[in-house]
């Protein structure tokens, strides 16, 4: 019989019991759910709202109950719908009367509202956690290649000489975004919505204050319309995991790129790659490419949620129950990701005998040609025109800056000398680009400083 079957003349039907039940996925909230109907018990008796006796019982009633589900002795089922009725009717079962006066005072909607908001609280740190092992992983690395020139790219085109160093680490600012953003989500979220009943509180005398302490939220929330309805936190929270999904994105392109014969930055370790079943020669970066696609995964949890909130009016609404299950793969979908994709990073060896190679080419010193004599006085502008006619002429004759003669340069300008050639050496364009947040030995190393110190104020 359905906890709520009083008003109705009729059993519900098999196929709309089956439609209706969220026990095959909310049942994961099982410790939030328990931990959110001890503290609610333990106000309802410190209000004097049922007796000490009863709150004794549904407390080790609800112990019991927690114990056999962790040791895998309990099995939920559908014809209790969800986890807060099979959580209920197995309370009942073990101590009686003493388990139908726990939902005093609260409604299913306050109740999931606190399941499904503690939840998301909890598995932020984890997330944060495993980005913060990410960083030391780039931090790691960017330290053994702050000299290892390789060409920076606009447009996937070789534009200006940087260092591997400070590659990684444009990646690990972008990650320490990630933390922040999470955080801020953890904050914003902190605030108790039990005790906001069905929509319109209760009238019995409560402490909101008490369950918001015990479970360690700043405060109640302090609308009951909006306690019960809003999912604000579950959409930032999946709009900060879409970013930090974009992010593991656009590096995995890049080590997708950088593994291929045409670029040959990188090789994988062997533990974190595949092979071909037809081609025996293959070495397929498949971790970074299921990263890529499961990026659509995530924006589509995202949509997801976002889609099913926009028409809906206040209070709370049965679509809600539609909240979990992209929130869950969100969540399931970057604790996944981000372990195997640090891991892949930590053991992959840098080809920076490939990146000099490449950074050879594509006149990428240009810039440096221009500032040259700019330096020597000539107007940045016409330096631009008399380096690109140069460029044009070595793209002709198959050559690069450095290999002109000093005849050939001095043929275009007047102001070119011998030390030219010091100005537009890579290793040299490289580390006279000192400039804060720059490829310079000095820069990468303040901003290493920076991400070490990040992870180290952000590690508890």
């Amino acid at each position: 019989m359905k906890l709520w079957s009083g008003r109705f003349g009729k059993d519900t039907d098999a196929l709309v019991n089956d439609f209706n039940a969220s026990i095959q996925f909310d049942q994961r909230l099982y410790k939030e759910d328990i931990t959110g109907s001890m503290a609610h018990a333990k106000m309802l008796g410190a209000c004097g709202i049922i007796s000490m006796e009863d709150v004794a019982a549904i407390l080790e009633g609800l112990q019991s109950i927690l114990a056999d589900v962790e040791a895998g002795k309990v099995t939920f089922t559908a014809d209790n719908e969800d986890i807060h009725m099979n959580v209920e009717a197995l309370l009942t079962a073990r101590i009686g009367d003493a388990g139908k006066r726990l939902h005093t005072a609260r409604s299913r909607n306050d109740q999931v509202a606190l399941d499904f908001r503690m939840y998301v609280r909890e598995q932020i740190p984890v997330i944060v956690g495993q980005l913060l092992e990410l960083e030391t992983v780039l931090c790691k690395q960017a330290k053994q290649y702050q000299t290892a020139v390789m060409p920076g790219y606009t447009h996937l085109q070789r534009a200006q000489p940087i260092s591997f160093a400070q590659h990684l680490m444009a990646y690990a600012n972008m990650f320490a975004r990630d933390v922040t953003r999470l955080e801020d989500c953890a904050k914003r979220l902190n605030e108790c919505p039990l005790g906001s009943g069905a929509l319109a509180g209760t009238t019995y005398p409560i402490d909101r204050w008490q369950t918001a302490k015990a479970l360690d939220f700043d405060a109640p929330m302090s609308n009951s319309l909006d306690g019960v309805s809003d999912r604000d936190y579950a959409l930032e929270l999946m709009s900060a995991l879409s970013i930090l999904m974009m992010h593991l994105s656009r590096f995995s392109e890049e080590v997708i790129l950088w593994c291929s014969w045409e670029f040959k930055f990188i090789e994988l370790d062997d533990a974190y790659a595949t092979g071909s079943s037809i081609m025996p020669q293959k070495k397929n970066p498949d971790v970074a490419e299921l990263v890529r696609g499961k990026t659509g995964r995530v924006y589509g949890d995202l949509m997801s949620l976002l889609t099913t909130m926009k028409g809906l009016p206040l209070a709370y609404n049965k679509d809600m129950q539609e909240d979990k299950e992209p929130v869950f793969d969100a969540i399931d979908t970057v604790e996944m990701c981000l372990p195997v994709f640090a891991a892949m990073i930590g053991t992959m060896t840098v080809r920076t005998d490939n990146m000099r190679k490449a950074a050879g080419k594509g006149f990428i010193n240009a810039t440096d040609c221009a500032d040259y004599l700019t330096k020597k006085g000539m107007p940045f502008r016409d330096a631009y025109t008399v380096t690109g006619r140069l460029v044009a002429a070595c793209t002709a004759q198959g050559k690069t800056l450095e290999e002109l003669t000093l005849e050939e340069l001095k043929a275009v300008s007047d102001l070119f000398a011998e030390d030219v050639y010091e100005a537009i050496n890579l290793e040299n364009c490289m580390a006279l680009r000192a400039s804060y947040g720059g490829p310079a030995v000095s820069e990468t190393t303040r901003q290493i400083g920076v991400i070490e110190d990040f992870v180290k104020a952000h590690t508890k």
